[in-house]
């Protein structure tokens, strides 16, 4: 087997949208990036943000676009926002999609086995959950269709950008802000998005990959790697009910660890508006990086 092609050199891409799944009488679509050329190339199932019911698949197209004129395949999904449809909905269509792609590889410009998973903050949440428990029958209840071959959600890497790695102490952490008075607006924002979407505490703590690893429970560990922007108090920030001694970032990395996976954690200056997630247009060096780490771990 060949390596997968991945250029050190911006190239031109094609984008095209493709409906990748459909819930009655909706679409689903995914934006596709793809270089030009023959590939294969390593391709990324690319989750958005938004509080898990907010945003779309244009949202974060500076990454997407960053990606594929690197040589990595981009695809940028649409899934059921929280206000529609609650957990584990998102989840399913997400853990569809890499099925999906891993069946449409070649039209995709890519293999089965050179898929990852990428996210942004709620979405950064998503992909590591669905690479954490790629065949849990409640996020596989979507089919291929009929007459498919079978493909699992199973991932080669997950790349993830500020992700709410611990819904439940986000949760927490942001109603103590509010009761506090004077809260930051995304703490106003996020007590009802998490609500719309989790329904209860209890969810949450089922579905945060943190917790999951502290409990115990047996999940796969694929090569992951944490982009985190300092001064961003919104997923950077000490769980106070945990004995932990540093902050979130930093106990997910250790559990993760301690549970056998590989996982770096990198920070970087620039793009931070208080309240907001950075600006992707602001990140320094970041894609540069994301593109290193897809290059190490998405081989033949």
């Amino acid at each position: 087997m060949t390596m997968a092609t991945l250029s050190a050199k911006p190239q031109d891409i094609d984008v095209d949208d493709v409906e990748y799944l459909r819930h009655g009488d909706k679409p689903l679509l995914a934006r596709v990036h793809k270089p030009r050329g023959d590939g294969p190339f390593p391709a990324l199932v690319e989750c958005h943000g938004g509080g898990w019911c907010a945003q779309d698949r244009f949202t974060e197209k500076l990454r997407h676009q960053a990606m594929a004129s690197n040589g990595i395949v981009s695809i940028a999904l649409d899934f059921r926002s929280g206000k529609e449809a609650p957990y584990p909905a998102s989840v399913q269509d997400i853990n569809y999609a890499v099925r999906w792609a891993k069946l449409n590889a070649r039209m995709l410009k890519t293999r089965p086995d050179l898929v990852g998973l990428s996210g942004q903050s709620s979405g950064g949440h998503q992909a590591m959950l669905v690479a954490m428990r790629p065949n849990d029958p409640r996020y596989t209840a979507i089919p291929l269709p009929a007459g498919s071959a079978a493909h699992d959600a199973s991932v080669r890497c997950v790349v993830m950008s500020w992700p709410v790695i611990n819904p439940f102490s986000r949760y927490r952490h942001a109603k103590r802000l509010v009761a506090a008075g004077n809260p930051p607006e995304w703490a106003k924002a996020a007590g009802p998005r998490q609500e719309d979407y989790w329904q209860s505490e209890a969810n949450m703590a089922e579905g945060s990959p943190l917790l999951m690893l502290e409990r115990g429970e047996k999940v796969q560990l694929p090569p992951a790697v944490w982009f985190q922007a300092h001064g961003d108090a919104m997923h950077d920030y000490k769980d106070v009910e945990s004995d932990f001694p540093g902050n979130e970032p930093q106990r997910f990395v250790a559990a993760y660890r301690k549970a056998g996976g590989e996982i770096a954690l990198e920070y970087f200056q620039g793009g931070q508006h208080p309240g907001s997630s950075p600006d992707l247009s602001q990140t320094g060096d970041m894609f540069e990086r994301m593109v290193a780490f897809v290059g190490k771990h998405v081989k033949a």
